[in-house]
């Protein structure tokens, strides 16, 4: 399968360095791999092998390489020191691909400046739209509900296996990438909350009723998920509101990028899935055309909530409520059509029978609808 930034990357790798990260095991290895047959010389290192390792820090790699691969770089001392070094006296022609764990995107926010020396590429879970010629919407939905979009349990079709993968992946996780960023101690409870976020996605995160059943800090507990951010574990989506500020002090909701993580049944497994697909739309805008667009929830004072929002330039374009078969317009995402009548409303539904226009809400096939996605 080609994946969806094949392209870009190709295109890009012409101008300028491209840093590729994303979650563990999302595909940046083979997506890298994938791309040297394009390129005449083309060299793949990878910084856990002790050999490749030695000729990264010797730069000993031939000369007339076209594109030079450095997997998991981010693990060497001063590593952006280096690629700087690298990158700044390579013959001309030579492209340079970094990929790596999200912790490589987490370590660009300090130490030695890249500024102009590279365009950054995050690469998400399969979609229903990268998924399209292989599969139908409706049939790639609720797969994905499933299996998740990670490819290698994606790919097996086997919920057995999926589950397999999940508990050595997580496992792993746990011991190795999380360890990194706390201490030994924390561990359990770093465990704890990862099982307790798993019912929790979709609503508004509580900190102090986390740190109150897991019997810590609410500022931990604020860390802990910050990291589970910065690993690509999950992901939290920021309600809307025209003051910034304001937006940022309110809870944020909590999703997985692996959808079939989730507990709670059919209905928070769909929108779990619907938001990984946004998130990855989003992304996708913003790291290839640098579109201003982000992903929101809305909430409004009295309680009335819909489940995303779609920005551009600070203001609401799309407003989008998921749902498993109801067909009645959603009552709060009628108030807040009328409250943003500039905002397109959609009603996402996977068990439809026949799409329609009630009102300024458009009912629609929820498959179909995140199908049309850019990625």
């Amino acid at each position: 399968m080609k994946r969806y930034l094949y392209d870009p990357i190709k295109k890009d790798l012409l101008k300028k360095m491209v840093i590729l990260t994303g979650p563990r095991q999302v595909g940046k290895t083979w997506l890298a791999k994938a791309l040297m047959p394009e390129f005449n010389s083309p060299h793949y290192l990878n910084y856990d092998q002790i050999a490749d390792a030695k000729i990264i820090d010797a730069q000993s790699w031939p000369l007339n390489s076209d594109l030079i691969i450095l997997d998991e770089i981010h693990k060497r001392r001063e590593w952006k020191r280096f690629v700087k070094g690298v990158f700044d006296t390579r013959p001309p022609n030579q492209a340079i691909l970094l990929t790596g764990s999200a912790r490589l995107d987490t370590f660009r926010q300090s130490g030695e400046s890249l500024a102009g020396r590279y365009f950054p590429m995050r690469l998400n879970p399969l979609s229903v739209r990268e998924l399209q010629g292989t599969l139908p919407p409706d049939e790639a939905l609720l797969l994905l509900n499933k299996l998740g979009g990670f490819p290698e349990p994606f790919l097996s079709g086997s919920e057995t296996e999926a589950a397999r993968w999940r508990n050595q992946y997580y496992t792993e996780l746990i011991r190795e990438d999380i360890l990194e960023f706390g201490r030994l101690q924390e561990v359990r409870s770093m465990r704890l909350l990862l099982e307790l976020l798993r019912s929790r996605v979709g609503s508004p995160v509580s900190y102090t009723s986390i740190a109150q059943d897991l019997q810590i800090a609410p500022n931990t507990v604020r860390r802990y998920i910050d990291i589970l951010e910065a690993l690509c574990i999950v992901f939290t989506v920021r309600p809307f509101h025209q003051n910034v500020a304001r937006a940022i002090l309110k809870e944020p909701k909590l999703y997985f990028y692996d959808s079939g993580f989730v507990q709670g049944g059919e209905g928070i497994q769909l929108e779990n899935t619907c938001a990984v697909c946004l998130l990855k739309h989003v992304q996708y805008l913003q790291d290839i055309t640098g579109e201003d667009i982000e992903l929101h929830y809305i909430r409004t004072k009295d309680g009335k909530e819909i489940d995303f929002a779609l920005s551009r330039e600070g203001r609401a374009t799309h407003l989008i409520e998921v749902k498993l078969s109801d067909v009645a317009p959603s009552p709060s995402l009628t108030l807040l059509a009328q409250k943003l009548p500039e905002a397109k409303a959609f009603q996402l539904v996977q068990n439809i029978r026949r799409e329609q226009q009630i009102g300024n809400i458009a009912m629609v096939r929820a498959g179909k609808w995140i199908g049309a996605l850019s990625a």
